[in-house]
C-alpha cells in the first residue's frame, strides 16, 4: 500500500537519510488525500497507494538517535489518540526550523488543529523536497544502492517514513505527483509511531500529529 500524507507532517532530520487522512477503503494519500481522487475496493490496495503531508515530516531535529523498525503489519489505533491536548491534538506546537522549506504556521494547522484535510495538493512542489530526494540517489550505502532519508514527525520529531526502501527515487516521486502529496508505502512506514484508526481510516501518530 502507499501512504499519501501531507507535506507538512513529515520532514527528515537536517538531510540525514528520508501525513494523512483517509477512509479504510481508500488509498492512504500522508500519505491519504489521494482518496478524494482514487477510490480503492479493498483494504490492501488503500495500503499501497497512500500519501501523506509534507507539512507533518518537515521535523528538523528528533529525540537522541536510537533503532528502530521500518515496515512490518499495520499498526491501527484508536479514536483517544486524537483526543485534546494542550496544543490541539498535540501536546506542543510544530518545530520552528522545519525542513524543505516549509511554512510553520501552515505546518502547525495541518497536524494540530485538523482531521479531514491537508495542504493543497502540489505543495511540496514548491519546497526543496524533490530536490532533496534526487541529490540523495548520490549518497550511496552498502551494496551500491542509494541511502533512503528519513522523514520526523513535524511535533515531535520522531520517525515516520523512511523512504525509498525497495523502489526507486523516480519511482517514489511519480507516485507522489499522481497523488498530489509525498506517498509512501507500508514498508517505509514506522510502525511504532504510525496508527490508522480503526473506524475512520485516518493516519496520525502516536502522539496525536495528523499525517
Amino acid at each position: 500500500m502507499t501512504l499519501a500524507s501531507s507535506s507538512l507532517a513529515f520532514l527528515p532530520r537536517a538531510q540525514q537519510t528520508w501525513t494523512s487522512e483517509s477512509p479504510r477503503d481508500s488509498a492512504i494519500a500522508t500519505w491519504m488525500k489521494a482518496e478524494r481522487n482514487h477510490a480503492v475496493s479493498s483494504r490492501r490496495e488503500f495500503w499501497t497507494a497512500t500519501a501523506a503531508s509534507l507539512l507533518v515530516v518537515a521535523g528538523s531535529h528528533a529525540p537522541p538517535a536510537r533503532a528502530f523498525t521500518i515496515g512490518g503489519k499495520i499498526c491501527y489505533g484508536d479514536e483517544d489518540l486524537m483526543v485534546s491536548k494542550a496544543h490541539g491534538t498535540s501536546e506542543t506546537p510544530v518545530q520552528n526550523d522545519l525542513l524543505y522549506n516549509v511554512n510553520p504556521k501552515l505546518a502547525d494547522r495541518i497536524c494540530s488543529y485538523n482531521r479531514h484535510f491537508a495542504e493543497q495538493a502540489g505543495y511540496y512542489k514548491t519546497t526543496s523536497w524533490e530536490q532533496v530526494l534526487l541529490q540523495q540517489q548520490a549518497t550511496v550505502g552498502p551494496g551500491g544502492t542509494p541511502q533512503p532519508v528519513t522523514f520526523y514527525d513535524s511535533v515531535t520529531g520522531k520517525p515516520l517514513f523512511v523512504a525509498p526502501v525497495n523502489r526507486s527515487v523516480q519511482d517514489l516521486l511519480r507516485e507522489s505527483e499522481l497523488h498530489g502529496w509525498p506517498s509512501f508505502r507500508d514498508d517505509e512506514v514506522v510502525w511504532e509511531n504510525v496508527r490508522v484508526l480503526r473506524r475512520s481510516g485516518e493516519t496520525v501518530s502516536v502522539d496525536g500529529t495528523h499525517l
